[in-house]
């Protein structure tokens, strides 16, 4: 029998359910679809949000034919095998889940055919594809970022899953669904299973669902749950989560479990490296110079060696003093930018490199900070509109204490350091 989320999978953009910036009326992507005419696509979103479920739509409402490879079991040899069935058919779609897990060989056995139009590429990941998709092919792939579903959208799946049982003579309520949802993370996936394996394991009759029947059936039947892959998020968040809580016990703990497990090594050190910068920061600038070397030293030497320079980048960060200051302060700088728009620049500290800029009054009044004592002198930076508006606020630690108080020795009580 199919699983539930299969069954519910839709067939058109009218039922498909979330992203509706991408495929809502009017929305490019729906747009495009609709036009007949699409590009190479990629889209990047976390796991559970329906890229494979676009994907399939796209193809089945343009009515073309639909490969699909998966980059965790595929290589070079099974791309040249669908490319050469494609070529006997027109506008055939391949797609291909996790394609940051291609090597930079499977992905040049791509170029080729998605240059010629012998297949229209899709592309589902979970990473950056900046980083994950060699330049080449990247530049030939428009890339669609796909949002986290809200509860809005796991409302919709509830209701689509209790209608779906109706019809088949079963009733099913959900009485209660935070234990539902917290349990699926926002996976819609994750969701629909967590309700199957209740009905399944409930006795024949009305099925009730609430907080603790959902945590208890899920709970004992987690290897079903947990299919193969999925618990690959988990674990990650499991990882960075004892990092930033600064236990070095755990942060090797679920590192064993990732290397034990095969994940990619590359993958481990790029997120410790994001880690670096968010979790510690300022606190501690030698993190990311440590995280950085970890990563080009996994790039080189790969395993098995590398779980140990993997295993003495993962303590140092967990043992390390947190902060996020630095991350902070740059989400109030884009919420300013986002609620400003784009604020002139002062025409002080604007760039003059013609007669008439510096005849428009560009540079003029500007302070060169090298001619004052100590290389400082107080002047405006921010737009008129911001002026004296504070983003960065030191974190509580040493480092950044020294910090706040050179900051508040520098502006006084313009920023309130």
């Amino acid at each position: 029998m199919k699983p539930l989320a299969e069954i519910l999978r839709p067939t058109d953009l009218d039922s498909y359910i979330g992203q509706q910036h991408l495929v809502g009326p009017g929305a490019v992507l729906r747009t495009l679809v609709e036009s007949g005419r699409i590009p190479s696509m990629i889209f990047w979103g976390p796991p559970g949000i329906g890229k494979t479920t676009l994907a399939m739509v796209i193809s089945n409402m343009l009515h073309r034919p639909f490969y699909t490879l998966s980059a965790i079991s595929s290589g070079v040899k099974e791309v040249r095998e669908v490319i050469d069935k494609a070529k006997e058919e027109e506008n055939a779609i391949l797609f291909i889940d996790e394609i940051h897990r291609f090597s930079k060989s499977q992905q040049d056995s791509l170029l080729g055919a998605v240059e010629k139009g012998i297949v229209t590429l899709i592309g589902a990941t979970t990473e950056n594809p900046s980083f994950e998709v060699i330049s080449a092919l990247l530049s030939r792939c428009q890339v669609y970022v796909l949002k986290e579903f809200g509860k809005e959208e796991m409302h919709q799946l509830i209701d689509s899953a209790v209608r779906y049982y109706a019809s088949q003579g079963r009733t099913v309520e959900v009485k209660e669904d935070e234990a539902l949802l917290r349990i699926s993370g926002g996976d819609a996936r994750k969701l629909l299973n967590a309700i199957e394996l209740v009905v399944n394991n409930s006795p024949e009759g009305p099925v009730v669902i609430d907080n603790e029947r959902a945590t208890n059936v899920v709970q004992q039947n987690l290897a079903f749950y947990d299919k193969q892959g999925e618990m690959h998020y988990d674990i990650i968040s499991a990882f960075i989560k004892s990092m930033r809580g600064s236990d070095p016990n755990a942060t090797v703990y679920w590192l064993a479990r990732m290397i034990e497990g095969g994940e990619d090594p590359v993958f481990i050190a790029r997120r410790m490296l994001i880690f670096a910068s968010e979790d510690i920061g300022n606190s501690n600038p030698n993190a990311l110079l440590l995280a950085n070397a970890c990563f080009e030293a996994v790039t080189k030497i790969g395993y098995p060696e590398c779980r140990i320079t993997l295993s003495q980048c993962a303590v140092y960060l967990a043992s390390s003093v947190k902060s996020n200051s630095t991350y902070v302060a740059l989400g109030n700088a884009q919420q300013a930018v986002r609620q400003t728009g784009d604020l002139p620049v002062p025409l002080h500290i604007r760039n003059a490199p013609t007669k008439l800029m510096k005849q428009l009054g560009y540079h003029e009044g500007y302070k060169y900070a090298h001619d004052y004592a100590g290389n400082f002198v107080e002047q405006e930076f921010l737009p008129d509109a911001l002026r004296g508006t504070k983003f960065y606020e030191p974190g509580q630690n040493p480092r950044e204490e020294e910090t706040r108080r050179l900051l508040r020795a520098r502006w006084k009580e313009k920023y309130n350091y």
